[in-house]
């Protein structure tokens, strides 16, 4: 059996996920196919992503691939979150990840409407509901905002109890819609670091659709990109990545052929068959990557390459923070002060050519926000502790202490 040791993942990781000043791409559509999709949750995370992956990309080419050329494509689907995926991909996404989603989410608010005495028969409010929403959007191209549903379609203005204590509202009536594919995030009357989404049909944003695979097939395909950018890694791995079942998992990597290689520590990894060729060790580098970065939420086991930061760097939840790397390990987080200049924060030693190559990237973000302060929605707690050491004062709250909606946090 073929021993990949964490090294050799190190590596792989560096060239597949473009990190490398070698392996860097061009477009922002180049930078969602190597990591698969942009982790898209926190908005300014799909900037900050594509940055830390392309040379001379500018905030103009990403907002041109959302909202102009539509070459990537907000979707809710693996683990309740959103995501820019290439457009190619939305075929496969919507009956796996994004139905696996839209199931659950439906049982649990039909529940909640009969509970609640919202109508006797929860699937025919939300039946209802989505033809008033899907009527509305067909008489209004430019794509309307949730606010302006509400008003369009009044049923849709509720607040429901759930049984775990919180309440949904429309929001959350829309993302179900969304995650079923009956409506799409469309045209942004925000711009970076902010996404204010206005919804719109699938047809008047992507035009003719192509056909959509079936289950089996979508996840096939969602493993199949994700063995070639992550892996080797593991079922669990897999399984979590997707937030699918273990079945739909060994279906799928018995389709691909997929073969078992061995990891450190013994367990059990998977490649593809075309993909067995030993990765050569990259060239030093370093990166700073955003909250949620794919990179750092690939895989459900991170020693290869987190060590023993995880609660600095993570939250219970397991939300990610902003992220400093030197050759294939996190070393770190990075913030901004109150003069908007981005600091690097290093929590293990690192040599001097490399604490030099992180301050010359620090250099580069920093340029390239340009005054733009408070780019990331979510803080870890060594991002908080250098925010205090800095006496910065952040705009924005963390993802966890949000109540938007709780239903699209990392498990």
């Amino acid at each position: 059996m073929r021993h990949v040791p964490d090294s050799e993942r190190r590596a792989r990781l560096a060239t597949r996920h473009a990190l490398t000043p070698d392996t860097s791409v061009r477009t922002p559509e180049e930078a969602a196919r190597a990591i698969v999709a942009l982790h898209a949750t926190d908005a300014p995370s799909v900037y900050l992503s594509t940055w830390a992956r392309t040379t001379g990309t500018t905030r103009a080419d990403i907002d041109r691939a959302l909202y102009g050329d539509r070459s990537l494509v907000k979707q809710l689907a693996m683990r309740r979150t959103l995501f820019a995926f290439p457009r190619d991909l939305i075929s496969a996404v919507l009956p796996s990840a994004a139905a696996r989603v839209a199931i659950s989410e439906r049982t649990r608010m039909i529940r909640d409407i009969e509970r609640a005495g919202i109508a006797p028969d929860g699937k025919a409010w939300l039946d209802e509901a989505r033809n008033g929403v899907t009527a509305a959007l067909s008489e209004s191209p430019a794509g309307l905002s949730a606010a302006e549903l509400r008003r369009a379609v009044p049923l849709i203005d509720v607040v429901v109890p759930s049984t775990a204590g919180e309440s949904w509202s429309s929001p959350q009536v829309l993302t179900l819609f969304g995650a079923e594919g009956s409506i799409v995030r469309g045209p942004s009357t925000g711009r970076f670091p902010t996404a204010r989404p206005l919804w719109t049909l699938p047809s008047l944003w992507l035009g003719k659709s192509t056909a959509v695979l079936d289950a089996a097939d979508g996840y096939r395909e969602l493993i199949r990109r994700w063995l070639y950018a992550f892996g080797p890694g593991t079922e669990d791995d897999i399984v979590w990545w997707l937030g699918s079942t273990k079945n739909a998992v060994r279906t799928a990597l018995h389709e691909l052929g997929a073969v078992e290689v061995l990891l450190d520590g013994l367990a059990p990894g998977w490649l593809l068959p075309d993909d067995l060729d030993v990765e050569d060790e990259a060239d030093s580098w370093t990166a700073l990557l955003p909250p949620l970065d794919p990179s750092v939420m690939g895989w459900r086991n991170r020693d290869f390459y987190l060590g023993g930061h995880r609660r600095a760097l993570f939250d219970t939840r397991g939300n990610a923070g902003t992220t400093t790397w030197v050759d294939g390990r996190i070393v770190g987080c990075w913030i901004q002060d109150s003069d908007a200049v981005v600091r690097v924060h290093l929590l293990e030693p690192v040599s001097d050519e490399a604490r030099d190559s992180l301050y010359n990237q620090a250099s580069r973000l920093t340029a390239w926000l340009d005054g733009v302060r408070n780019p990331t929605g979510y803080r870890s707690p060594a991002m908080r502790d250098q925010e205090r050491e800095w006496g910065t004062r952040p705009d924005t709250r963390s993802l966890a202490d949000t109540k938007i909606n709780p239903a699209i946090q990392e498990i």
